[in-house]
């Protein structure tokens, strides 16, 4: 991938002054065993945002083909997120040093807390130890995945940060309209994890004329339209051709039109728990 193809990726700027790249590389549901191949073969097509998690359990083999890839650290921004079982403040410190220990980093870009669990803890006291690790310099910014309008009010109620990022689930069958306005409004940007919807989308009619018009792939047109929304996105794939696929966005927009019609197509249909009722600890 040459550094022209490189300066296209475009980025957001998040509410403490720092640029995000707008096309990451996700790598939930990838297997340790595949998870170096798989981050190696992202790099090198072009991506240079890699999103894990230490419940994915494959963050020290991610750290790996950061370490290898060739790539300057200060070039490839990397986001974990702490896990369920550690949301106490003793707990959550100690789990933000085992995350940078695994992936063989001094620092890294982007820490969210990975789910509320309303009903097992205070996310709220979670929330004040990632300020915490955030004045340490080991991290430059903090956020959440998963957080509904009533967990972040009270976070703006009860602590001093604005988590600059809320990773949540998003695609044409869940737009998260309302959801998505309440970030922005607080000028928290939106994550879009499972673009794809686990896949269901790539068959839907609607998507798949714009794509035979525009000659892309329905993953194509449905990862641009979440591009020209405005939120952040990471596809996934462990196939190094459709790694490369769903990196080739920038080339190609869609309409007003298409816009509209993909979103026309929501059904509040997830994929993965509702937030709200979400409670589990591995």
């Amino acid at each position: 991938m040459t550094a022209e193809a490189l300066i296209n990726v475009p980025t957001v700027t998040l509410n403490n002054g720092t640029q995000i790249p707008q096309l990451g590389f996700g790598t939930y549901q990838i297997a340790p065993a595949d998870a170096k191949a798989a981050t190696l073969a992202a790099l090198e097509a072009g991506y240079r945002h890699i999103d894990t998690a230490e419940m994915y359990g494959n963050e020290k083999e991610v750290g790996q083909a950061i370490a290898e890839s060739g790539l300057a650290r200060a070039d490839v921004y990397v986001t974990s997120k702490l896990n369920n079982g550690f949301h106490a403040r003793a707990d959550a410190l100690a789990a933000f040093d085992r995350t940078l220990d695994d992936l063989g980093m001094e620092s890294f870009d982007l820490f969210l807390i990975h789910w509320p669990l309303p009903a097992v803890g205070d996310y709220v006291e979670t929330w004040k130890a990632m300020e915490e690790m955030q004045r340490t310099g080991r991290v430059a910014t903090i956020g959440v995945s998963n957080f509904q309008q009533a967990h972040l009010q009270r976070l703006f109620d009860e602590t001093d940060t604005v988590p600059a990022v809320n990773q949540i689930e998003v695609h044409p069958y869940l737009t998260q309209e309302t959801l998505r306005a309440f970030n922005t409004e607080h000028g928290i940007v939106t994550e879009a994890w499972s673009p794809l919807a686990q896949g269901n989308v790539l068959s839907d009619p609607v998507i798949a004329a714009i794509a035979a018009r525009v000659g892309r792939t329905t993953a194509q047109v449905t990862l641009r339209w979440h591009l020209q929304r405005g939120d952040v996105v990471f596809p996934k794939s462990v196939t190094p051709a459709r790694v490369a696929e769903n990196f080739a966005l920038f080339d190609f927009e869609l309409t007003d039109a298409d816009q509209l019609a993909i979103a026309a197509l929501n059904r509040d249909e997830r994929t993965g728990p509702n937030p709200d009722e979400f409670n589990y600890i591995p």
